[in-house]
Order: structure tokens, then sequence, then C-alpha cells
């Protein structure tokens, strides 16, 4: 009897022990985040521009599953077990940062060191079935953070490779409509005219052609990589909609006043024209009016045109990706408007759609007049590099 006793003891201490070590390595938590921010702000690339929150991001999480998973008992196999906190880590990294496969790798190698280190402090040793646990944790991590990181990234390239070639129909247009004016008995001035559009448009192709290669290989956040100018935006919207009077004579008006500011003028000149178009798709036969204005330090550049008003419904998708109502007549890839929707966001700013039967729909692109302070510019991508 007293043996039994002795052994029920014994496995009742060994409960408590392995309860005490458990809440001691629960207790670890803080330590363990503040060391890893600590180590990762010094050592792996772009880190210490990040905030805080945005840099631990999944952290807290993940730390919680791989206590549970070292707890004797517990049903979690490893901190990534029943769990998709690896998998939201590496979307949010593809999104929220300008990191690249290996700093994400990185920090989850410094996870593993970190933990260890902290463990040793106080005075915590891990066995070598903590050892396993802790290695599969931070392996699986890896591998799932990473799948979810370049799926992103590969996406948002596949992405920005469909809108630059949808896009490249809108100078193709014009130089094919330049060469068929070309054909018809015109005097020597307009001749010369139309020659410079073909060869401005050729430019232009060309540009477009060298940022959609740039897409390709870009694996940096989901912003697009602008490049900024101080220009008066007026003028690039007469540009843009002379080409849409081009093909219609008179079918498109602007008004509004001057804005100087710092935008990327080859997005928002992509932006307009994807807004133009789809105001011609369904615009109908209504003439289609261009609104220009600063308002509280934010240039707003408002497309109105008449037709057949946005269903309450469509309205709350019409940004979405590769979009189209079924039984829409018009052609289109949905690739347009969400392009829009970036080159907006990217600024810093947005863009709303308005639309009743009484007074038609308009597109309010809402951007700051100097975005430089909002946006990651083209350069500084390439410096980070």
């Amino acid at each position: 009897m007293n043996i039994a006793t002795d052994h029920a003891l014994r496995r009742q201490a060994g409960r408590r022990q392995r309860l005490q070590r458990a809440q001691r390595i629960f207790a670890m938590r803080d330590a363990v985040l503040n060391a890893w921010e600590t180590r990762v702000r010094a050592s792996v690339r772009g880190a210490d521009q990040l905030l805080t929150p945005i840099l631990i991001n999944t952290l807290p999480a993940f730390f919680l599953h791989l206590a549970e998973a070292l707890t004797p008992g517990h049903p979690r196999g490893n901190a990534t077990s029943n769990s998709n906190v690896p998998a939201a880590h590496g979307n949010e990294r593809a999104c929220m940062t300008n990191y690249g496969p290996e700093q994400v790798i990185q920090e989850y190698q410094i996870f593993r060191d970190c933990f260890a280190a902290v463990a040793q402090d106080a005075g915590i040793m891990l066995r070598s079935k903590d050892w396993r646990v802790l290695n599969e944790s931070i392996d699986m991590g890896i591998r799932v953070s990473i799948r979810e990181f370049t799926s992103m990234h590969e996406g948002f390239r596949r992405r920005i490779a469909a809108g630059l070639s949808h896009d490249m129909r809108n100078p193709l247009a014009v130089i094919s409509t330049s060469a068929q004016l070309l054909l018809r008995p015109a005097d020597p001035e307009r001749m010369v005219l139309l020659a410079h559009k073909i060869a401005e448009h050729c430019k232009r192709l060309d540009s477009m052609i060298e940022e959609l290669l740039d897409s390709l290989s870009y694996y940096h956040g989901q912003q697009l990589p602008l490049v900024l100018s101080q220009f008066d935006v007026m003028p690039l919207v007469h540009a843009v909609v002379s080409q849409v009077n081009l093909q219609q004579p008179d079918k498109c008006q602007v008004s509004g006043l001057t804005v100087v500011g710092w935008w990327c003028e080859n997005s928002l000149r992509r932006a307009l024209e994807n807004l133009l178009g789809n105001a011609l798709k369904y615009g109908a036969d209504a003439p289609i009016n261009v609104y220009v204005e600063a308002v509280h330090e934010r240039l707003l550049i408002t497309v109105h045109n008449g037709g057949r008003a946005i269903a309450p419904e469509q309205a709350e998708r019409i940004f979405d990706y590769l979009r189209r109502e079924n039984g829409s007549a018009a052609p289109g890839w949905g690739i347009g408007l969400p392009f829009v929707q970036n080159v907006a966001e990217s600024h810093g700013g947005s863009v709303a759609v308005d639309s009743a039967p009484e007074t038609g729909t308009r597109f309010i692109f809402d951007v700051p007049i100097d975005c430089r302070p909002f946006v990651q510019t083209a350069d500084a991508v390439k410096r980070d590099s």
C-alpha cells in the first residue's frame, strides 16, 4: 500500500511539475516577442520601417499555439496544427510590407532562436521532444507562410499584367483611328497632327510593355510602384478626352479648374482612360462630362455619363477583379475598374461610384493633391531591392 501511495504521489508531483513548466513557457510570451522584435528590426531588411502592430503581425497567436503544442497532453501537434495563422502571416507580409521570401524565412528563424534563448534564461531546459516540436513548427510555418506569400504576389503580378495588356488597347485604338484617317484626303497640317499622334501612342505602348515586364518580376506589396512628378492634371485630362473625341467627335466635355499636384502621370492617364472607356461602354448615346476640382487638399475627378443606372447589388461588386454581370452585352474582362481602384488606393485615395436612374452614373476618383507621404514609389522599391 505504501508503494502504491508513493507511486500516486510521484505521479501527482510529476503532473504538477509539467503543469508548472507549461505555465512558465506561456509566461515567456512577452519576453520572446520583445527579443524577436529587437533582433528583427536590427537584422531583417525593411523591418525597421514597420510600425509594431504590423511587424508583430500574427506572432502572438503563433507563440500561443507553440506553447500549447509543448504542453503534455494537449492535442495540438505543433504550432501550425489545425491553424491558418502562418498563412495569414504570409498574406499580410505580402500585402503590408516590402519583404521578399528571404525576409519571411529569416523572421521565423529568429523566432526559433529567441524562443530557445528566453527559455534558457528562464531556466527551462528544452528536451529533444521539445526541440522536435519547435523545429516542426518553424519549418511548417515557413512553408505555409511562403506558399501564401508567393501566391499573393503571383496573383498580384497576374492582375497587373492583365491590366496592362487590357489598357494597351487604348493607344492601339488611337493609332488605328489615326491611320484610317490618314488614308482619307486631308490637308498637310492634319496629316502631320495624325502622324504625331501615332508616334506618341507608339511611345506609350513601348512604355507600357516595359511596365508589364517590370510587373512580372515585382515581389513587393500589392500597391502599384509609382513614378511621382509634379504636374497640372488638367492638360492630362484634356489629352485623354481628345482620344475619345477623335473617335466620337464632341462625345466628351471637360470642365473645372487647374490642379497642380504630385502624382504618377502614367497611372493617372490609364485610370482616366479606363473610366472614360467604361462610360463609353455603358453610357448609351449620352454625352460624357469630366469635372476636375480641388477640395481640402484632395483632387477629385468626376466622370459622369447617362444611360442605364448601375443596380445597387451590382455596385457593391463593381470593383471586383474579373467581375462581369451575367448577360452583359458589353465586351470586356472586368479588369478596368479594379485597376482604377488600385491606382487610387496606391496614391493614398479611393474611387467611388454614384448611380441612379434620375442622375446617371458618376465615378469619383479622389486622391491627395500631394500623395508623396502616402505611397511607395518605384524608385524606393528599387533602392530597397
